[in-house]
């Protein structure tokens, strides 16, 4: 069984600035760290062929469990991402990111199809759960980094 996550959010900052963060890890552990603690993430900007395994604890309360993620392609020129993911308790999280203009900034679309078996409904609602809840995350580091209009 196969369930569809799929999340559209506008920012107010050029395509290029929401790219960068959207590729950088450090941002992806800090937008995650009030739903889900990750140890074992590289530093930086994912890239193509990338792979490696993090820690993940829900709420931080729950037992660490290893989550592997393959990255399996990183475009800068067409702004886009796609990675497989697997783990605690998810058998598949394919996850594809692009990053579009708009006319008032930056649009980021996340598209991710997740099977976790019979535990599939209730992973897709706290995924999306999870998506909504990096916004504000986003906006403060996007602030930080001095690229809000």
């Amino acid at each position: 069984m196969t369930g569809k996550v799929h999340l559209v959010s506008d920012y107010r900052t050029s395509p290029d600035d929401l790219w960068a963060l959207t590729k950088d890890l450090d941002a992806l552990v800090a937008m995650n760290a009030r739903m889900v603690k990750m140890q074992g993430v590289p530093s930086g900007d994912m890239y193509s062929g990338q792979e490696f395994v993090a820690q993940v604890s829900l709420f931080g309360v729950l037992p660490k469990q290893p989550y592997g993620i393959h990255v399996l392609e990183v475009d800068d020129t067409l702004r886009i991402f796609r990675s497989t993911e697997h783990g605690s308790g998810v058998k598949s999280w394919n996850h594809t990111g692009r990053v579009e203009e708009t006319e008032t900034g930056a649009r980021l679309i996340d598209e991710i199809f997740i099977d976790a078996g019979w535990k599939t409904p209730l992973v897709v609602a706290w995924a999306n759960r999870l998506y909504r809840a990096r916004h504000a995350p986003r906006l403060r580091l996007l602030d930080q980094r001095g690229v809000l209009r």
